[in-house]
């Protein structure tokens, strides 16, 4: 029996799907299987290889795996024998995010259920209920202290201990009371989504191991069943009828790199406020302690205010509204945060079984040749004035366009094919992936047109993705011819437009994987400067229309835009070198809008550079750009680092990539902060001082003093020197000229 839950205007349903066909993989016809295996089938499909193939059905999950391991143990091979009964039933019925059922229904209470149901795909927007919860602990290794829910305008505490109740607060007896009141209290509000902040990985975590050591349920389900976590990284948590959001992982799923994201931080750049904690940098595990024992009201704000502004953020980001989007364009369940070979699965398998091919399983991927990556162009060093980037918009997504490249296209190909690289022939009309991204292509357009960013976003993330999940070993379909006739593909397109635009007299100074950087002549106006783009990007378009049609006989689907302008534009060395950087650079954009400064790669960008160096570099970047004087800013900028004035910009923010005890011979930095801070947060703040690293919210007694000369050496100064070095000085040369002479 498969079971769905769905969001309806009714209200929540649950949906039980019979599963007799739906544990299934496929043999070769002539591969055996034991006695009693399964339901063994013949079906009108085949291998790449073009045997025939047999589909073995079983009852369960558990035989199925039980058969697939025999075999794979015999030295057979099995083909999608990993593809799970729910995800498949929902993808061969193109089901993806929503559809309709037909069924008798049957109401339960809190929910209608549908027995024997069919579900087919059909367009529907919902409307989700939300609720966001966060609970407050004795110490990380405690028990519950305290609760709080928020849920459209409702807003909850429960909380441990007796007496009057603050605002807001029901106090309970006991910690089991607390946990049961919160359970019921959430039944009751019935939200569809359970959002938090390291709501799955800490509260739910907390809340299971406290609710089992206590004896009691966490009946947190549609259906009065008790919340799960599955296993795998990262955990998703199981809750019949709900789905449960973190604000990391959902951050993370769409693409937000973000310097830090433990909750403060991310609110303060995002909403402008943070937690409700008067002093930011206190042991919160001893004020969460005070305030429980002296200040049971500012308790319960604090608890709030984290719900408040976890709900916030994922409104402010429309984190949900870009979930849904993804859901409806691949199908993958809202929670799913890694999830694009199984996206790519879920659009792809359906259709090459309608055009009569089956998939192998991932663990049948032999070769794992690597491929080459994008094409980075060698860069000139300098400070330029007038660089326009011509852009190829989703340059890898154009090329599978272009040139059909597709798994069913390689197997399949005759004589007439598409050239690929290392080998590779892609036939020209089977072939499956192409017809995808030109459907989300025009879906994205549409979204674009009616400024749907999320929906927008969205699908752009889907499409690029496939040429990494192509490239992974991980993908049933990896295959190194695939994925190196995308990237050398790339490398011809790159090398031949540069070859191009310096043919008309142009110079292209960098060039990176789908970007050319070009400089234009120095006493062009910026109007002149922007037509000049816009006209190469017409030419270059057409270029590659002839080119490809003349080469290949096919239609191009490339696209070149005139991405920006730069009126000045700075191209690094690497340290030490006189070599070009790459992927490094820096310059001032110009626009109807006026003018902005853009970094790339440089410490200005880098989340593991201090808030001054980034600072300091903009502003000195800002003056050199606009020829405004910037000795007198460096100079002032050192001496209020040496007089103490600039501490509050000193911190350095790192994430512990591994267990602390899993550093032992290179401890860096942040590890040694990390081992004698007051929390085990992998979010890891810390200054230099003359003993070395010291986390912020130390667990020891008071700091040393701050190195300055560190934060001179280690951090103005290489913000500075790679610009100034090409204005014929340094920083040290600036601030001390005796110290240059040696």
């Amino acid at each position: 029996m498969l079971e769905y839950w769905l969001s309806t205007p009714d209200g929540p349903v649950r949906a039980r799907v019979p599963a007799e066909s739906s544990a299934v993989f496929f043999v070769a016809r002539t591969t055996p299987t034991s006695q009693g295996a399964g339901k063994r089938r013949p079906v009108q499909l085949k291998t790449r290889d073009g045997s025939a193939v047999d589909a073995v059905y079983f009852s369960s999950l558990r035989d199925l795996r039980a058969e697939r391991e025999l075999l794979f143990t015999a030295g057979h091979s099995v083909f999608e024998a990993d593809v799970l009964p729910a995800d498949r039933y929902l993808m061969e019925r193109f089901i993806a995010g929503s559809c309709s059922i037909s069924g008798v229904p049957r109401k339960h209470p809190g929910f209608i259920g549908i027995e024997g149901a069919e579900l087919r795909a059909s367009a529907y927007a919902p409307q989700l209920r939300a609720a966001s919860i966060d609970i407050e602990t004795d110490g990380f290794d405690g028990g519950v202290l305290s609760i709080a829910m928020v849920c459209e305008g409702q807003e909850q505490v429960f909380m441990l201990g007796r007496g009057t109740a603050p605002e807001q607060t029901t106090l309970h007896g006991n910690e089991a009371e607390v946990i049961s009141a919160f359970c019921r209290a959430l039944r009751h509000s019935d939200p569809d989504l359970i959002l938090g902040w390291n709501v799955i990985e800490f509260d739910l975590q907390v809340l299971l191991r406290r609710a089992r050591q206590l004896g009691i349920a966490l009946a947190l389900g549609r259906d009065g069943s008790d919340a799960e976590l599955s296993d795998g990284k990262p955990l998703r948590a199981r809750i019949a009828g709900r789905v449960v959001l973190d604000g990391i992982q959902s951050l993370r799923a769409a693409s937000h790199l973000l310097e830090s994201y433990a909750l403060d931080d991310v609110a303060q750049q995002f909403l402008g406020r943070g937690k409700a904690l008067a002093a930011p940098h206190t042991d919160r595990v001893a004020e969460i302690r005070r305030m429980f024992e002296h200040d049971r009201a500012a308790l319960a704000r604090y608890n709030l205010e984290d719900c408040r502004l976890a709900r916030d953020i994922f409104a402010h980001v429309d984190l949900i509204g870009y979930l849904v989007e993804r859901a409806q364009s691949t199908g993958l369940p809202l929670d799913r945060v890694r999830g694009a070979v199984a996206a790519f699965d879920y659009l792809y398998l359906p259709r090459l079984h309608r055009a009569g091919f089956v998939a192998p399983s991932v663990r049948d991927v032999v070769d794992l040749s690597p491929s080459p990556g994008g094409y980075v162009l060698d860069s000139i060093p300098g400070l330029y004035p007038n660089v326009i980037v011509l852009d190829f918009k989703s340059l890898y997504p154009s090329i599978i366009r272009t040139f059909c490249i597709d798994p069913l296209a390689l197997w399949v190909a005759n004589e007439d094919a598409v050239s690929g690289f290392r080998g590779a022939r892609f036939d020209r009309n089977q072939h499956i992936l192409p017809a995808v991204i030109t459907q989300l292509w025009r879906a994205r357009d549409e979204a674009k047109q009616k400024h749907d960013s999320a929906r927008s976003y969205a699908i752009k993330i889907i499409m690029n993705s496939f040429y990494g999940v192509l490239g992974t070993p991980a993908c049933r379909f990896f295959d190194p011819m695939l994925v190196s006739s995308i990237t050398l593909r790339g490398h011809e397109i790159i090398t031949h437009s540069r070859n191009f635009l310096e043919a008309r007299g142009h110079s292209v100074i960098y060039g990176d994987t789908d970007s050319l950087f070009v400089r234009l002549g120095d006493a062009l106006a910026p109007e002149n400067c922007m037509e000049l783009g816009e006209q190469l990007a017409h030419d270059l378009n057409a270029h590659w229309r002839d080119r490809i049609a003349r080469e290949h006989r096919l239609e191009s689907q490339l696209e070149v835009q005139f991405d920006k302008l730069y009126l000045r534009f700075f191209m690094p060395t690497l340290r030490d070198s006189i070599q070009g950087s790459k992927k490094r650079y820096a310059g001032l954009t110009h626009s109807p809008a006026g003018t902005s400064l853009d970094f790339k790669g440089l410490e200005a960008v880098r989340s593991d550079w201090t808030p001054l160096a980034r600072r300091f570099q903009r502003e000195l970047y800002r003056r050199v750009f606009t020829d405004l004087p910037y000795v007198g800013y460096i100079r002032e900028t050192v001496a209020l680092l040496r007089a103490g004035q600039l501490d509050h910009e000193l911190v350095y923010r790192k994430r512990l990539r591994r267990e602390l005890a899993a550093y032992v011979k290179n401890v860096p930095p942040h590890v040694r902060a990390a081992r004698k801070q007051a929390d085990p947060s992998r979010e890891v703040a810390y200054i230099m001082t003359v003993r070395g690293p010291e986390p912020v919210r130390s667990a020891s007694g008071p700091r040393a003093a701050l190195d300055y000369p560190h934060y001179l050496e280690r951090q103005l100064a290489p913000a500075a020197d790679a610009l100034l070095q090409h204005l014929g000085t340094s920083l040290a040369g600036l601030i001390d000229p005796q110290l240059s002479l040696f």
